[in-house]
């Protein structure tokens, strides 16, 4: 059976951490402070920003939320971003996605000030990532990276496949990875041969929103798996992209869904938000 990759436990020593790093920061009289803005009603967006709030108030980070109108034009979500650039206070900005279709999200994650982004989204932290440069990294792939690195995985020499190629999990992943010398991957809608090219895989991260679509026939015998998945089946139930009971088994290193790749990548949110403040 594999090791449990507890991403749940790790986020907490990090959350520990972080509170310590915040009493400090607010001794030299600096409030970290994060500033999410959701534009319209979106259910699965609320619990993400209802978790979020949460693990701000845990590490004493605050939290500012800008609940607009599905109906609020692009011209007065870039008018909120300005004004929350131009705040000393606000050290983070988060734009949770999706956002509705008259809004150019895109447009929107550029307007936010480099050094206040702290999803990663921003094409200057996007390009300083992939040439090594310090910036902030996009959360999934950043939490992903901590928790490899926390259990000592090596990383260097091996092969690496990557299901999913967003802006958020799979082109980010990719430059987190090939800095630590793997050899990299990334199967997508259009890639033929996938059961084969992931079954040639050291390391397997899937992100592509497909309930169990890793299967065990798919995963060599001492596989690591990372499953990025987060899908509510009919009956309620969540369940990742990797069939856990069928891969568990062979694979040297998994992470449960939930409480595997989730928690993490909001510790990392935290974690950005204290840096921008510390570098403020």
């Amino acid at each position: 059976m594999a090791q449990i990759l507890d991403g749940k436990g790790l986020a907490k020593k990090i959350r520990e951490q972080l509170k310590q790093e915040v009493e400090e920061l607010k001794k030299q009289g600096i409030n970290p402070k994060l500033a999410v803005i959701m534009v319209g009603d979106n259910s699965s967006s609320e619990v993400y920003v209802k978790n979020k709030s949460f693990a701000c108030k845990k590490v004493g980070i605050e939290f500012e939320e800008f609940l607009l109108k599905e109906t609020t034009s692009e011209n007065e979500l870039l008018e909120l971003i300005t004004q929350l650039n131009e705040d000393s206070e606000v050290h983070g900005i988060l734009l949770q996605s999706p956002v509705p279709k008259q809004i150019d999200i895109n447009k929107a994650f550029r307007a936010i000030l480099p050094k206040k982004d702290v999803d990663g989204f921003h094409p200057m932290n996007v390009g300083n990532l992939v040439i090594g440069e310090d910036c902030f990294i996009s959360c999934t792939p950043f939490g992903i990276m901590k928790l490899l690195e926390a259990y000592e995985i090596e990383i260097e020499g091996k092969n690496a496949v990557i299901l999913g190629r967003s802006n958020i999990v799979g082109k980010p992943m990719v430059q987190c990875l090939l800095a630590k010398n793997a050899t990299i991957t990334v199967c997508h809608s259009k890639t033929k041969n996938i059961q084969y090219i992931v079954a040639n895989a050291d390391i397997v991260i899937s992100a592509i929103g497909k309930p169990h679509f890793v299967t065990s026939n798919m995963i060599k015998k001492g596989a690591v798996v990372i499953d990025v998945g987060i899908n509510r089946l009919e009956n309620g139930n969540i369940v990742g992209d990797v069939d856990f009971e069928s891969v568990n088994p062979k694979a040297s290193f998994i992470t449960p869904v939930p409480g595997g790749v989730g928690p993490m990548t909001i510790a990392m949110l935290l974690t950005n938000v204290v840096k921008a403040a510390k570098m403020k």
